[in-house]
Formats: structure tokens, C-alpha cells, sequence
């Protein structure tokens, strides 16, 4: 698992070549100076003459924050802010901007939740038939009664574009995204855009709503806001996870036959691996699933062991994540600026292992210890739960 940064439109250059990063999307004619930690070919903070002016330089800029050409879906980016260090946008003034006017819009709402359905009618009309969008929708969610056996809302549902989950790919139709409902609903949008992400305006309509921080009163002037492009915007870290596991072919052999048909026994083959990849906002939880035993995990950093987590579980979490389950099982809490993953045990057996804290760019693995008596599962953001074996990895 390593910390995902988009950095779409660039490219990334040699520290000792002239070469330079080129927006193609947002800047046709503007040229970004390559840049390597601290020092930057065209402007360098040794040679900044704002150094000795405390009103035009800020200590408290963040040095990680994220390229100035950073691109969400495929049209929006973010605007260039001239007050920038090394190229680098402070992440307290980032603003967004769109390469050409957004035309699409995925709408996500809690699936049965009757409280939703008439915020939900009314936004979809504003989008369709004042501001004459697209709108995407998920096919289930046509296909509650509710919304179904409503005449009146006929005319408005025929004008969507429907979608399933892990049958279609919407990535590059939608322009940006709109939740109704908590933080479990932004956690499902994030879910459908394994690559990226598109801007997404939440409104806080169920019982967690620390990542959504808009009103429905007065939906109709904050999304317009968005579509004119005079929103803020606030970036947040992903874990990129890759899931290798052992493929074991199940065989049947046939030894008898009773009254009642064919009795036969499986035997598992390995045959090759299985590979899976992840983007995950919050979380990615191993733990010991259904067994009595506790869990035996060993954890790496850049290939080497730093511990073996004995108990429930252990919990890998992006700083956006570090408020929800890490926080619960004792975990700090992380800025979302910070370039940080945090690895937290769930109800250790031995107290010598407590939260730790790592830098963004390491590669961490997990696997079982081959002293494990039991497999275990793992879960990402809390969805597609699976199993664990000996030989598998994360």
C-alpha cells in the first residue's frame, strides 16, 4: 500500500535535465519549471526575496501540498494561485477552475432512505431543467417504488443516464459529483472513480457528516457556485492497495454414489495469482473475521519487518481516515494536509505496539505470519470484504 497522489498533466523529469512540467489541459502556452524537494531551477527559496519579508512569505505554507496543475475528471483542475512556493499550491487557497463548462453530473443518494427522496427530486429537476446538465444516476436507485410509481417525476427520470456498479465505467463521462446523504454515501462516490476523481459537492442529509459541509436549504446557489467555478476546494489523500493473492483452483473428485445423488469432495490447486487494485479514502482493516483465534499479521515497511500485530486486527488509514475507525481504536488524529499514513492495531495482545505515524511514498505489506493459525480478511472503506490465506499479500 502506498499513498496515491494525482498528478495528471505532468510528467516527471530528470532533476538534472531542463525539462519541464506542461499543462496541456489548463495552460496551452504556460511552462512549469521541474522542481526536486527543495529546490526549483527557476525560483528557489535561497534566492527568494521574500525571505526577509514576513508579509509576503507565510511559514505556515505547507511544502507538500499538491501540484498546481492537478487535474480532477476531465474538466475540472485547479486555479493557479500566484502566491505559491516552488510552484507549489498552498493547500489553504486552493481554488477550483473548469478547462471548459461542466456538462455532467453524477448524483448518489442513500439507497431507502425515504428522508432523501424529496431533496433528491428537487435537485435533480434544478440540474436538468434550469441548468440543462446530464445527470447520472445509479439504476437501483430508479428502481425504488418510491420514485418508480411517481408521474409527476416521469418526465424528469427519463432524461438520465443509468449506470451499475462494477458493470460500468463512468469515469470519464462525469464532470462532478453530488452526495446526498453522510460520510458513507462520499465514501461509496469515492469507490466508483478508481483513478480520478472528479470534484464532489456533499450535502450533510444523514447521521455522519464530517466530510460533507453543505446546507440543502439553499442547494440552488451553492451548486451554482460549483458550476461557475467559484468554489474552494480541499483535496484529500487516497491508499493505493494492491491485493496478490494465491489462486486456488477447486477440483472435484467423485467418490461414491449415495440414495440421493453424488457425493464428492474438493480439493483446492494453486494455480498462478490474482491481482487486484484499490483506491481507499478512509481505511483498509485486517482482521481476524469470524475465527476465535487472534489475528497474526506481519507488517512491512519498504521491505523490511518493523512488527507482527498479534490481536483483532490492524488498521492502515489515510489521514482522512484517522477520525473514523483509527480514532475509535485509540489512533490520533491526522491533519488532512499532511502526507502521512497511520498504521493503528485493533485491541493489540502485547502494549509494545502502539499507533504509529510514516511518511506518504513508503510501501507498506502485510501478510500472515507463517506461524498464524487462522486466515484474515480484509475490507476497503468498509466494501468488498475478503478473505486472507497463507501466501496472499496486501
Amino acid at each position: 500500500m502506498e499513498m496515491n497522489q494525482e498528478k495528471l498533466c505532468t510528467n516527471k523529469a530528470d532533476t538534472s535535465s531542463e525539462s519541464a512540467y506542461h499543462c496541456s489541459a489548463c495552460h496551452d502556452d504556460e511552462e512549469w519549471s521541474s522542481t526536486s524537494r527543495g529546490r526549483a531551477k527557476s525560483r528557489s527559496l535561497s534566492a527568494s526575496p521574500a525571505l526577509g519579508s514576513t508579509k509576503e512569505f507565510r511559514r505556515t505554507r505547507s511544502l507538500h501540498g499538491p501540484c498546481p496543475v492537478t487535474t480532477f475528471g476531465p474538466k475540472a483542475c485547479m486555479l493557479q494561485n500566484p502566491k505559491t512556493i516552488m510552484h507549489i499550491q498552498d493547500p489553504a487557497s486552493q481554488r477550483l477552475t473548469w478547462n471548459k463548462p461542466p456538462k455532467s453530473v453524477l448524483v448518489i443518494k442513500k439507497i431507502r432512505d425515504a428522508s432523501l427522496l424529496q431533496p433528491f427530486k428537487e435537485l435533480c429537476v434544478y440540474l436538468t431543467e434550469e441548468n440543462n446538465m446530464i445527470v447520472y444516476v445509479e439504476k437501483k436507485i430508479l428502481e425504488d417504488p418510491a420514485i418508480a410509481n411517481d408521474d409527476n417525476f416521469g418526465p424528469v427520470k427519463k432524461k438520465f443516464c443509468t449506470f451499475r456498479e462494477d458493470y460500468d465505467d463512468i469515469s470519464n463521462q462525469i464532470d462532478f459529483i453530488i452526495c446526498l446523504g453522510g460520510d458513507g454515501t462520499l465514501l461509496y462516490a469515492s469507490s466508483l472513480f478508481q483513478g480520478s476523481v472528479p470534484p464532489v459537492m456533499a450535502f450533510h442529509l444523514g447521521s455522519l457528516g464530517f466530510l460533507t459541509p453543505f446546507n440543502f436549504e439553499n442547494f440552488q446557489s451553492q451548486v451554482t457556485q460549483v458550476i461557475e467555478g467559484n468554489a474552494a476546494l480541499v483535496l484529500r489523500s487516497r491508499l493505493k492497495v494492491k491485493v496478490v493473492k494465491e489462486n486456488r483452483e477447486k477440483t472435484t473428485i467423485q467418490n461414491g454414489i449415495e440414495e440421493n445423488g453424488v457425493v464428492s469432495t474438493n480439493i483446492e490447486k494453486e494455480v498462478g495469482k490474482q491481482i487486484m487494485q484499490y483506491q481507499v479514502l478512509n481505511e483498509v482493516v485486517v482482521d481476524r473475521g469470524p475465527s476465535s483465534y487472534l489475528s497474526n499479521v506481519d507488517v512491512f515497511l519498504d521491505g523490511h519487518l518493523i512488527t507482527t500485530v498479534q490481536g483483532d486486527g490492524v488498521i492502515v488509514s489515510t489521514p482522512t481516515g484517522s477520525t473514523a475507525y483509527a480514532a475509535a481504536a485509540g489512533a490520533s488524529m491526522i491533519h488532512p494536509n499532511v502526507p502521512a499514513i497511520m498504521i493503528t492495531p485493533i485491541c493489540p495482545h502485547s502494549l509494545s505496539f502502539r499507533p504509529i505515524v510514516v511518511p506518504a511514498g513508503v510501501e507498506l505489506k502485510i501478510m500472515l505470519s507463517p506461524d498464524a493459525r487462522n486466515t484474515a480478511w480484509v475490507s476497503f472503506d468498509g466494501r468488498k470484504r475478503q478473505e486472507i490465506c497463507h501466501g496472499d499479500r496486501l
